[in-house]
């Protein structure tokens, strides 16, 4: 949601959630035991007032710190893991058509973004001291970004049925092995049609055809329903990450 910190920075400031909830901000990524003084000076230097940081679920040491410091958990991410070069794609069996966004859509795009992530259960609403709206337009920010900007994502699709945009999903390639999904929503009325599961196969054959070895997705460790529907076309576990925010005010 931010831009990339400099090589070997322990932490970055976040312009967007600074915006949006109108508090400086900081990201930091990779928190553990070493460096989490480097990242409580950063944001004492830079006078940051929220900062999200994540670590490793497997690095205990590391969330005993961050809750010695006043961190305090608001989600667990799961990322699973494709494997292209092994795991066959399975044939997409929806009737629904998935497509490219067309840029005259991008607003359609923001609309579903909102709907479905309105009630979600992600790091910024799991935190009492955020606008919950304020949370929810973070992620039609990002899905509008997606549609718009190269940097955000690689591709965007859309899932049309009855004349109309009912779902969407952002996909971004890492490295020229590795893709990753990123972003997708459903509006609650098509949910359960396979349309989760068709972008799924879609978005495999897409990074397939351009020579990517793996794809990740990620979702909350509570989304059995997406956990499910990656495991049935293929996906593993790879990893997990711990989400912590921290006021500093």
């Amino acid at each position: 949601m931010s831009a990339e910190p400099a090589a070997g920075a322990p932490a970055e400031l976040s312009p967007l959630d600074e915006a949006r909830f109108g508090v400086k901000s900081a990201r930091a990524r990779e928190v553990n035991t070493q460096n989490l003084p480097a990242v409580l000076d950063f944001c004492a230097v830079n006078q940051v007032e929220f900062l999200v940081a994540r670590c490793s679920t497997a690095d205990i040491s590391a969330v005993h710190a961050l809750e010695s410091a006043g961190f305090h958990l608001m989600d667990t991410l799961l990322y699973l893991r494709f494997d292209l070069k092994k795991t066959p794609i399975p044939p997409n069996d929806s009737s629904v058509l998935i497509r490219p966004v067309r840029p005259d859509e991008v607003d359609q795009v923001g609309t579903l973004a909102f709907t479905a992530f309105e009630n979600f259960y992600g790091h910024y609403h799991a935190d009492p001291r955020l606008d919950p709206r304020k949370s929810t337009e973070v992620y039609v920010s990002w899905a509008q970004r997606c549609c718009t900007e190269p940097s955000a994502a690689s591709l965007v699709l859309a899932a049309e049925t009855e004349g109309k945009l009912v779902g969407f999903r952002a996909l971004r390639v890492n490295s020229p092995t590795q893709g990753e999904f990123i972003l997708a929503g459903v509006s609650p009325e098509y949910q359960r049609r396979g349309i989760y599961r068709a972008f799924i196969v879609e978005g495999l054959q897409w990074c397939r055809e351009r020579g990517l070895e793996e794809v990740l997705n990620s979702t909350h460790v509570a989304n059995v329903a997406v956990q499910r529907a990656c495991a049935r076309v293929g996906f593993e576990p790879a990893y997990s990450w711990y989400t912590f925010h921290k006021w500093f005010q």
